[in-house]
């Protein structure tokens, strides 16, 4: 990628950056009724790699 990126690739490549994020912590308890440990990323709305898949960003 280039080094200088026009500000608009960069707030689209942002936003993409925010929507793989996990669930937060004190989410997961209550989604679970506190029975199961279950990994934050299980709860997350897009899940993408920046390996496997690209953004067209």
């Amino acid at each position: 990628m280039s080094r200088y990126k026009p500000k608009a690739k960069k707030l689209r490549l942002a936003k993409k950056g925010k929507q793989t994020r996990w669930a937060p912590l004190w989410l997961i308890p209550k989604l679970n009724k506190g029975l199961r440990k279950i990994h934050p990323s299980r709860y997350t709305a897009k899940k993408r790699s920046w390996r496997k898949t690209k953004t067209k960003a």
